[in-house]
């Protein structure tokens, strides 16, 4: 069996005896091997070189120890790791091996870097919230989107119970490249800004609500079923999986620009 450093010999040997371009070679790297970590990972270094951005830690299910683990292997290869889900207490635990983390408490999320101070990547992402109680995942979302280098403009507690909220902003609203729109409840929100806007939207459904919420399957449910056209959904409480959505998508538009 051919080892990852036995394959990568040979891809450069063929690079550079002349067998094979150095385009062809950066294709190949994309999808060249991983890292093991002990036996309870394998790191993906080459992510970013394939989708743009790099693989971002899990937390829940993992000991504080694997996690500190798997961040310091990540550390040489980029500039900024993430982990999700982190609670206070796994955070504790991670700033001994870890001094340097970052913590974004309502967003639960550590990092190895502050966010930045200017925006590395072109395009605004809005991020509205329908209530307070949908914050944690709202934060979630912008968090992982500024880390990511994106600029990104929050609208907090604008839901539909006050529709006359979401007006007052439809001017800023029209400005963004993309939005994110996380909400609890019924789920209206979506719907409503989709209906207002040009850009694309990204609904995110909260678990936040009554009984009939059903833990966020009522919100999931209106979104999946909104007749405003336009909309993206996300799975319940995924805050994370919509800053990813929303960075692709403005990379994609810009990657557009750029070859028109």
């Amino acid at each position: 069996m051919i080892s990852n450093s036995q394959a990568l010999l040979q891809l450069l040997e063929s690079v550079a005896g002349g067998d094979i371009s150095v385009d062809l070679a950066l294709e190949k790297l994309k999808h060249f091997g991983y890292e093991p970590v002990g036996d309870f990972a394998r790191i993906d270094h080459h992510r970013t070189l394939r989708t743009g951005f790099p693989e971002v830690i899990w937390g829940p299910g993992k000991t504080a120890e694997q996690i500190a683990e798997i961040i310091q292997r990540m550390q040489p290869h980029h500039d900024c790791v993430m982990a999700t889900r982190i609670s206070p207490e796994v955070f504790g635990q991670l700033r001994s091996p870890l001094p340097n983390l970052y913590y974004f408490p309502q967003a639960r999320i550590c990092s190895t870097c502050d966010l930045p101070e200017t925006p590395t990547q072109v395009g605004q992402i809005g991020l509205l919230a329908a209530g307070t109680a949908d914050l944690p995942i709202a934060e979630e979302a912008a968090i992982t989107a500024q880390l990511s280098g994106f600029a990104v403009k929050r609208f907090f507690d604008v839901g539909v119970a006050g529709i006359h909220r979401l007006l007052s902003i439809q001017t800023d609203l029209a400005e963004m490249a993309v939005l994110i729109v996380v909400a609890g409840m019924e789920g209206a929100l979506p719907s409503v800004v989709a209906g207002l806007v040009e850009a694309p939207v990204i609904a995110v459904p909260t678990s936040i609500g009554y009984g009939a919420n059903l833990g966020g399957l009522a919100a999931l449910l209106t979104m999946l079923n909104s007749c405003a056209p336009g909309i993206g959904v996300v799975n319940i409480d995924n805050g994370f999986g919509a800053a990813m959505l929303a960075a692709k998508m403005v990379r994609s538009q810009q990657k557009i620009i750029g070859n028109d």
